[in-house]
């Protein structure tokens, strides 16, 4: 009922070492931490949340690296759209712990990226996210 919007992913960039964090999905493959935005949590609330669940460790949101529509980016295309969110945080605490969603954490340079899920993440996209870690004067990017 309404009109048709398109649903909200965040994605968290967290780096270590000018390395950034990727989560182990159950089927096998890599991620940025992020997922759905809840009802009643804003894209900061939301990504803080996935975070945890995801990675197991506290974050602060600094700012939007870019929104992109995922159909111009990611496969397949869904038959609904989606606005991707891509935010650089900064590491605060904690450590992984196994959940439901995910197996394992670890950081990887850019030129050593493992198999990526590419519904959720492509290679691109996390370069994107290196080249704004490394960018004082990042500019948003959107499409």
């Amino acid at each position: 009922m309404g009109y048709q919007t398109p649903k909200l992913d965040t994605r968290a960039a967290i780096f270590k070492d000018d390395k950034i964090l990727l989560v182990k999905e159950r089927n096998g493959t890599w991620s940025l931490p992020g997922g759905w935005v809840d009802i009643n949590l804003s894209i900061e609330e939301n990504t803080i949340k996935e975070v945890k669940e995801e990675a197991g460790i506290d974050v602060k949101a600094d700012f939007i690296i870019a929104i992109q529509d995922r159909a111009k980016h990611n496969q397949p295309i869904y038959p609904y759209g989606v606005c991707k969110v891509f935010v650089a945080c900064t590491y605060l605490g904690g450590h992984f712990e196994s959940n439901s969603e995910t197996s394992e954490s670890a950081y990887f340079s850019e030129n050593q990226l493992p198999g990526l899920d590419t519904e959720k993440n492509t290679a691109e996209q996390i370069s994107m996210c290196f080249a704004a870690h490394g960018d004082s004067n990042w500019i948003t990017q959107f499409d």
